[in-house]
């Protein structure tokens, strides 16, 4: 038994609303926690300095996200491993946002981005108390990764001028891109070789081994050599000044003519986070069979951006790249992220003064890395392989990222979403349940005249109803009674039916008067429970009669069966309203 100590160390109250994601902490692992911290900031830091370009703000409020934020999260949130930072498709739909409203980098674009990150985390609570979760699986995995794709292109695109040590136009990415060709002759060998230099880095030591920081040894080496060349008298442009100390606390700005400016963006981000963060706090909760709370999440990426909302920074987001290298490093909690901010308070505090040396090129090349990795060939080429008309709708959503913008990019991905979602749902995979020899049921195609076996159809309809599949189902049933043997028994089978809207309703009932009319008998198996609500709901029940429901097709073929033998000819006796005897249902009102 565990000392008192122990247990105060291991454990919080039951119910306990906070802190989810780092206790219970275990003795044996608080090294391995701190050690993985350590590794988070060795890495995120240059990353999160990229994604504040990307943002258009000014450099340190990257270093701003990976401090309050992120240990709001820490406490507040559910998941053991989501690392919640800056991330680089919030930090370009904010950019695009910002861009015409006010100077890049400047207060007023700093107190915009404060109020983006607010109403998205307005949005993120609001969805929490409205248990909005499930909106997280209309940006499907496919759209996400032509959305991200897109995005990498994007960024990738944006830095090639500071690469290059160009100055190139065009507002879009292929317009920049041009641009950037047409002034090739004017590119700037020091501001090349700088880039050159710490891309390098950075490949060789991701070829040696992953958990080398080589985006930090090149920012370090890329300031060092800065300085002692004392490269910006030698026109090469330099980040300058970077502010030390923490965070100033304040209001971000607040009107309704902002507020109205940046609601777009503000569902734009809130979607992304959505998807992407609940798709990753999943993910690892699955992985190591632990606890998840949806709810709980959403509040800690609500916190998350209120807090970044009030310390001067920008919109937040669970970042699976920084997760992955957590996890890679050995943290299974929380205690690594909190560690992580300790050391960027640290640097905050003690070591800014460097980053006024940080060529621009160089920054750029940290930029460009994190673009790159954001384009994903693999899994674009993998739905190809594997689904061809959702690789056209990947294609699609990289397409609009890239020729009208991130907003409007959002906007398409989700539509495309929605419309997959539907086409496959408007036609189902409906068939007609069979024996096979063994005596197992199994699903042929619903072609005309198919037939369970004589006289009776097995029907399984293959999602759930509403107003724009309906009518499917009237095509399905009207040919299998109109065609084939005779027909004295038909079962839908409901166990794919989640759902019955009104207008499948409606439908529903033509169905059962048309199948009556014919002297055919509708019964309906494996019925779940909230379906069979609203159909007594309708009116349905009522109208089929209480012994037209059985709980598996198998008890729908014994009543049916047992009704031939009770006639004793081998088909059902009919009744002057011309349905069967055995199994009568009540009268259609």
């Amino acid at each position: 038994m565990p000392d008192a100590q122990e247990r105060r160390w291991r454990g919080s109250p039951r119910g306990w609303p906070v802190l989810q994601g780092v206790l219970p902490i275990e003795r044996s692992r608080v090294s391995a926690e701190v050690l993985a911290g350590f590794t988070l900031a060795a890495l995120g830091i240059p990353a999160v300095l990229g994604y504040a370009k990307i943002a258009g703000m000014p450099l340190v409020t990257g270093l701003y996200t990976m401090l309050l934020p992120m240990a709001a999260y820490a406490v507040l949130g559910s998941s053991r491993h989501l690392v919640v930072a800056a991330d680089s498709a919030t930090a370009v739909i904010l950019a695009a946002a910002l861009t015409g409203l006010a100077v890049t980098g400047s207060e007023r674009y700093v107190q915009l981005a404060g109020l983006a990150a607010l109403l998205t985390g307005a949005m993120l609570f609001v969805a929490q108390l409205a248990r909005l979760s499930f909106l997280a699986n209309f940006l499907s995995r496919t759209v996400l990764v032509g959305f991200l794709t897109g995005v990498g292109i994007q960024v990738a695109v944006g830095q090639l001028p500071d690469l290059l040590g160009v100055t190139a136009a065009g507002g879009q990415t292929l317009g920049k891109l041009v641009d950037t060709v047409r002034v090739l002759p004017h590119v700037d060998w020091a501001d090349v070789a700088t880039s050159i230099a710490v891309i390098a880095v950075v490949v060789v030591a991701r070829l040696i081994n992953r958990r080398i920081p080589g985006l930090l040894i090149a920012v370090i080496a890329a300031i060092a050599v800065s300085w002692a060349a004392d490269l910006a008298s030698h026109s090469v442009d330099v980040v300058g000044s970077v502010p030390r100390g923490l965070p100033h606390l304040g209001l971000p700005a607040l009107g309704w003519h902002d507020a109205t400016a940046l609601l777009g963006a503000a569902v734009a981000m809130f979607v992304v986070i959505l998807a992407q963060s609940a798709a990753t706090s999943r993910a690892y909760a699955v992985k190591y069979e632990e606890p998840f709370s949806e709810a709980t999440d959403l509040t800690g990426l609500a916190a998350a951006n209120a807090a970044a909302a009030f310390s001067g920074t920008f919109v937040v987001n669970g970042s699976p790249t920084k997760t992955q290298i957590t996890d890679s490093a050995g943290g299974r909690s929380q205690l690594s992220q909190l560690t992580a901010a300790a050391v960027v308070l640290i640097v905050l505090v003690l070591f800014t003064g460097p980053l006024a040396y940080l060529p621009d090129a160089a920054l750029a090349a940290v930029v460009f890395l994190i673009a790159v990795e954001l384009i994903d060939v693999e899994g674009m080429r993998h739905i190809l392989a594997l689904r061809k008309h959702e690789f056209a709708v990947a294609l699609l959503t990289t397409a609009a990222v890239l020729v009208l913008g991130v907003e409007y990019g959002i906007v398409l991905a989700i539509i495309a979403s929605v419309v997959d979602h539907l086409r496959h749902s408007y036609s189902p995979l409906n068939s007609v349940l069979v024996k096979s020899p063994e005596g197992h049921w199994h699903p042929v195609p619903a072609r005309p005249g198919t037939r369970t076996e004589e006289g009776l159809v097995v029907y399984r309809f293959g999602t759930s109803l509403y107003y724009a599949n309906a009518s499917r189902l009237v095509e399905d049933i009207a040919s299998l009674v109109g065609h084939g043997s005779p027909l004295r028994w038909m079962v839908i089978d409901c166990a794919a039916i989640g759902d019955v809207d009104y207008t499948a309703s409606a439908v529903l009932i033509k169905v059962a008067e048309h199948v009556h009319q014919h002297h055919v008998h509708l019964a309906l198996s494996c019925v779940l429970g909230p379906v069979r609500r609203q159909l007594d709901h309708y009116g349905i029940s009522k109208a089929l009669g209480q012994d037209a429901y059985f709980d598996t097709p198998g008890a729908a073929l014994e009543a049916f069966r047992d009704a031939d033998l009770q006639d004793g000819s081998g088909s059902i006796s009919m009744t002057p309203d011309g349905h069967s005897a055995a199994h009568r249902p009540q009268p259609l009102q």
